[in-house]
């Protein structure tokens, strides 16, 4: 089962994100409020997450911040950027960021990104 982590500070798109991730066949395995909290549990994660859907703009440590110390660890799990800051996308996607999302999206969108970001990875029954 694909494994998703997502980094938001905002506490009701946080619940959306895991709401509809669940009701669409993911499993969500934990959720940070901050760019800290997200490192300090990405290093703990025995099983590191497929996917990491992740905010910018969030206090103590922003997301490219975050996203940057994470794929220094390991680039195994696909970043998915998610944010109405459109003046980071370069960047985000230049240090190794599958994914830029636009916020607002649908959630459509999310998954089919979702599905995008695993292409050519250990779920070949997602590819199509």
């Amino acid at each position: 089962m694909v494994e998703i982590f997502i980094v938001e500070d905002d506490d009701a798109l946080r619940v959306l994100y895991e709401k509809a991730l669940k009701l669409n066949g993911y499993n969500v395995i934990g959720s940070a409020r901050d760019g800290e909290e997200a490192v300090r549990m990405f290093k703990k994660f025995s099983n590191k997450p497929d996917i990491i859907l992740m905010d910018h703009r969030m206090p103590i440590k922003n997301g490219l911040e975050a996203a940057k110390e994470i794929l220094e660890i390991t680039n195994k799990s696909k970043i998915i950027f998610a944010s109405a800051d459109k003046s980071v996308r370069e960047e985000a996607i230049s240090m190794g960021i599958v994914s830029f999302k636009d916020k607002p999206f649908t959630l459509e969108k999310l998954i089919n990104n979702i599905k995008k970001a695993l292409t050519n990875s250990k779920y070949p029954e997602l590819q199509t």
